[in-house]
């Protein structure tokens, strides 16, 4: 049997262990919600592509704050100033971070940023590599020497691969991921296409984020859903690195295009991003 024709078998194999649960009223329910946001999302699309979005100064005074901004400042004013980076997933663009941007700026976080990157992006090295540079800009332009990235799906691998291949843990304090493929997926079989190619269980990427990383210091946080349609199985949307200080965390009943929007998301991801210091509790 030649390979594309084991890659199919494979992807459709792995999508028929998906469809076997699909009746589910989890899977039904997450569907529901699903299409929601995807109407919501694609409303709010074009706002992403005709302009970007303002960065948010640093704030370090009280003036003019609620109580929980005032809270983060007055609790832990390092949490409140570290810069956030929010990097979107392929075919996408920053408007799918709104709700979180928005909740964000309520917890009293100050500086907050978006990478994005083309849908015709080919590689997954070279736009972590830019990546990198944009984070040494922003690093630079607000005098943090750490930063926190939170990647939705694909731009949680790049933030990955730019945290443990390229040196990025000196920078990167916390890195969240919501749907990422961190050890591939088997829906990506599917597609020929070379990004998605590299999202393969058996790819080389997959391979060199196998490799040995001692020495890395950030703190991974990795979301992850039980009825998640693209990370097929889902559980290869879990960190499983024995070098790695990750932490992973399930959620029920939210599809891959409605985690940066879900509420008890967003609210972790906040509280994780408030307490520098403390490990999340996984689920």
């Amino acid at each position: 049997m030649s390979s594309w024709q084991d890659d199919v078998r494979g992807a459709l194999d792995g999508l028929a262990y998906g469809a076997r649960s699909a009746l589910s009223p989890s899977v039904l329910q997450g569907a529901a919600v699903e299409i929601g946001w995807l109407t919501t999302h694609l409303a709010m699309y074009p706002l992403g592509l005709v302009r970007g979005t303002p960065e948010l100064p640093a704030r370090l005074n009280l003036a003019g704050l609620g109580p929980a901004q005032r809270g983060l400042l007055v609790s832990d004013v390092r949490a409140a100033g570290t810069p956030i980076l929010l990097a979107h997933g392929i075919i996408d663009n920053h408007t799918i971070f709104a709700l979180m941007r928005r909740q964000l700026v309520r917890r009293g976080f100050s500086s907050i940023h978006t990478f994005s990157y083309s849908p015709l992006t080919l590689d997954v090295r070279r736009t972590a590599e830019r990546m990198g540079r944009e984070i040494e800009a922003i690093c630079e332009a607000s005098g943090s020497d750490q930063i926190h990235v939170v990647g939705h799906s694909l731009g949680g691998l790049i933030a990955r691969y730019y945290v443990q291949r390229l040196g990025g843990d000196a920078r990167v304090h916390t890195c969240v991921t919501l749907g990422t493929p961190h050890q591939g997926t088997v829906a990506a079989k599917l597609l020929p296409w070379p990004l998605v190619k590299q999202v393969r269980p058996d790819s080389e990427l997959m391979a060199e984020l196998d490799e040995p990383a001692p020495d890395c210091d950030t703190r991974f946080v990795a979301f992850y859903s039980d009825v998640d349609q693209l990370i097929v199985p889902q559980r290869r949307a879990r960190i499983s690195h024995p070098d790695l200080t990750a932490s992973n965390v399930r959620v029920h009943g939210v599809g891959h295009l409605s985690l940066p929007f879900h509420g008890e998301v967003v609210h972790r991801i906040t509280g994780v991003l408030a307490h520098l210091d403390e490990e999340p509790k996984t689920a």
